[in-house]
Parts: C-alpha cells; sequence; structure tokens
C-alpha cells in the first residue's frame, strides 16, 4: 500500500514537471541555453504584489529613489498570446525591423525581414562576440505597424507625475542583453523567458568596457567584483515589472530566448 502510494506521488511529480516545461516552451520561443544561464543569481531589489503597493508608496518610497519589482500589477494574458512566435511571424514575417548594436555608445543600425532575424540571428549569445557585433532587436518600433500589438499592451499604471509613456518591444536570444547605460525613468517587463538586471544608482558609474557584452562582463567582472561595488540585481519573469528611476546606470542579460516590452516615461 505504501509502495503504491510513493509510486504515485513519482506519477505526480512527472507530471508536474512535464507541465513545467510546457509553460517554458509556451509562445514557440524556447532555444537551447548556456548551462552558464541557468543561474538566476541573487536578488536584492524589493519585489511586492501589485495589490500591496498604492499609487502613493510607490511615489514616495521608490519613483525617485530606488528600483522595485511588482508582481500581478496588469493582466497581459491577452498581449501574451499575441507575442507567440507563430502569431508574430504570420502578423509581421515579412515586415522590417530595426535591429541596433549592443554596446554602450555608436549604435550601428541595420533592417532586415523579421522572419529572417528570428531565422538567422536569433541565437544564443557567445561569451567573446563584442557588442559592437551582436544586433539586437529592441525598440527603433516602427509604432503604425506595430500599433495593432501595442494596442493590446496594458502598460504599468503607476505613471510618474507630468510624463507619458512609450514602448520600446523587443525579442532576443539567450546571453544576449544590453551593457550598463542611463537615460530617464521607466518599467521593463518580460512576457516570454526569464531577463536578468544589473542596476546601479547614478553616482556609482560601474566598471565595465562599452563595447563587451553583459555576458561578458558577468563572466570577467562581476565574480571579482569588491562588497562595495555589488550592483543590485533580480531576475524578472513573466508576470513581473521592474520599475528603475531616472538616470540609473542599468545592464540586461536574457536567460533564455526572451520577448519583452519597455515603457519609457517623459
Amino acid at each position: 500500500m505504501e509502495h503504491n502510494k510513493a509510486a504515485q506521488f513519482i506519477v505526480i511529480c512527472l507530471i508536474a514537471g512535464l507541465k513545467g516545461q510546457q509553460s517554458e516552451d509556451e509562445g514557440g520561443w524556447s532555444l537551447p541555453s548556456d548551462l552558464r544561464l541557468q543561474d538566476e543569481g541573487p536578488c536584492n531589489i524589493d519585489v511586492l504584489d501589485g495589490s500591496s503597493l498604492s499609487y502613493q508608496e510607490f511615489i514616495e518610497r521608490y519613483a525617485y529613489s530606488r528600483p522595485v519589482i511588482i508582481r500581478g500589477l496588469t493582466d497581459n494574458t491577452k498581449f501574451r498570446l499575441l507575442c507567440s512566435k507563430s502569431t508574430l511571424l504570420e502578423e509581421y514575417g515579412s515586415r522590417k525591423v530595426r535591429l541596433s548594436t549592443a554596446n554602450t555608445y555608436s549604435y550601428r543600425k541595420v533592417d532586415i525581414p523579421f522572419q529572417e532575424y528570428v531565422d538567422v540571428l536569433l541565437r544564443p549569445q557567445s561569451v567573446d562576440t563584442l557588442g559592437s557585433d551582436t544586433l539586437y532587436f529592441f525598440g527603433d518600433n516602427n509604432y503604425t505597424e506595430w500599433q495593432s500589438l501595442f494596442r493590446q499592451y496594458k502598460s504599468p499604471p503607476y505613471v510618474l507625475p507630468h510624463t507619458s509613456g512609450a514602448y520600446s518591444f523587443g525579442i532576443a536570444g539567450p546571453g544576449t542583453g544590453v551593457p550598463f547605460h542611463w537615460h530617464g525613468p521607466g518599467y521593463s517587463e518580460v512576457i516570454y523567458g526569464r531577463k536578468r538586471w544589473f542596476l546601479y544608482q547614478p553616482d556609482k558609474e560601474p566598471h565595465f568596457h562599452p563595447n563587451h557584452t553583459t555576458l561578458s562582463w558577468l563572466t570577467e567582472i562581476y565574480p571579482h567584483l569588491p562588497e562595495e561595488e555589488v550592483p543590485l540585481e533580480c531576475t524578472i519573469r513573466p508576470g513581473e515589472v521592474l520599475y528603475f528611476p531616472d538616470r540609473w546606470w542599468h545592464a540586461t542579460l536574457n536567460l533564455d530566448t526572451s520577448v519583452f516590452i519597455s515603457t519609457f516615461l517623459g
């Protein structure tokens, strides 16, 4: 009898594991990842449930002073379905997208069909590839062509006074990301995949090479950082939104093939 119960428990665990795999493969974006990218790293950023954070608390505690991750702030189930691989390729496959090099300065722009980007360039990143040789699809979206998709996105409701939001949409492979840079405040939401974030406050410029990728920085510099230079960091998953204040240095690393969208406030 006890043996049967144990067997049933093992079967239940196997089924749960398969369901987890199916969940990870949702959207058709799954690609093989480097084993190093399985480590989501520590999380030393506040992670809050959207129902427990009022707008007033957001303004007082985070808007101008530090990043925060908020779960369940909006329901983007419909937008997520529209961002599946098959749906996006059917709608936008023949249309051109503008790619940027993944370095801190002097961006190069390349326009190619979205289908070609997915088939040829959407692949895992090599640690020794330079940022200037990495073409990254994020932002530079043609708002006329992408308007029907963006219209279905529910952006975070907590905006700063006297600002409005502008969207930047992207898709990138495992190991890719943008190296350290800064700009105005905003939100980042992962639709598929996982994205690891590293942040420093404005007066603490991180040590990095502007033409080396975040993967290179993580491999070569991050392990040797003294305690006083350790960044704020966390990995965000679908259903989570990261808010970053104005002029905060930040770099990102996609742990999986990721679909994501940022709302820049200005």
